[in-house]
């Protein structure tokens, strides 16, 4: 049996997690901690992988601490940026355990993973590309981290492909375009009733490709966070890993 503690347990993420862990054969719930526990309660004694879904404003301390502690954790609060996984590679440089590990996902749900891989092998044979996303109006972090993900890794395809950057005779446009992600425009939509959906949009003359992918209810994301609890239990993804993909074998 897996023995999984999840931080963050009482949020809307993370009470699907801990109703998830108690649903699978294979893991037992631990310890279940929100804001204000005591991180160093976990310890490798009681604890195989914490399962880590708070707010972008801790995230990043929880996860230096739980290092520090000798567990896996696999993450799925938002808002990460290069310096703060540097910091995690850093931390895990001196981690406890030598194959100590950190999994991050930008997104946990199956058809937003394979949206933002389908957009990268799309991403080549497009002149123009841009991202929408479109979340509930309780969401702290804007643009998310899966759109920033995807806009990265369409910012990428292009590159390796040699393209010119995408066609803009914008001059000003009041904050309209969106934030810039390596070239990539990327829009939010914060609305009630959404949840979590994704929209990439590409074009050439005369033709549009669209990928779009909708996660209705939390629970669509539950399979690839048990997913990644097992992976890193098996203990040979040792360091940090940054997407479901990873897992995929895509």
């Amino acid at each position: 049996m897996i023995k999984v503690s999840v931080v963050g347990a009482k949020g809307r993420m993370g009470s699907h997690v801990v109703d998830a862990v108690n649903g699978a054969q294979d893991m037992e719930l631990a310890l279940t901690l929100d804001a204000g526990d005591d991180l160093h309660a976990i310890t490798p004694e009681n604890t195989d992988v914490v399962v880590e879904f708070t707010v972008p404003s801790v995230t990043l301390d929880n996860v230096l601490t739980l290092i520090g502690q000798g567990v896996d954790v696999v993450v799925g609060t938002t808002g990460w940026t290069e310096d703060r996984l540097e910091q995690v590679r850093q931390a895990l440089a001196a981690a406890p355990r030598a194959d100590q590990a950190v999994f991050i996902a930008p997104n946990f749900a199956i058809s937003a993973v394979l949206a933002d891989y389908f957009a990268k092998l799309a991403a080549p044979y497009f002149e123009s590309a841009e991202v929408v996303e479109l979340h509930h109006p309780n969401k702290v972090d804007a643009p998310s981290g899966t759109a920033i993900h995807t806009a990265q890794g369409i910012a990428a395809a292009r590159q390796a492909a040699g393209l010119a950057p995408v066609p803009d005779n914008t001059e000003t446009d009041g904050g309209s375009r969106g934030q810039v992600v390596d070239g990539i425009h990327v829009h939010a939509v914060r609305l009630r009733g959404l949840n979590a959906h994704e929209e990439v949009l590409m074009g050439n003359a005369g033709e549009q490709l669209t990928i779009r992918a909708d996660s209705f209810d939390r629970i669509s994301f539950m399979p690839g966070v048990l997913l990644a609890v097992r992976k890193l239990a098996e203990g040979s993804h040792a360091g940090l890993t940054v997407g479901l993909d990873r897992f995929l074998d895509l």
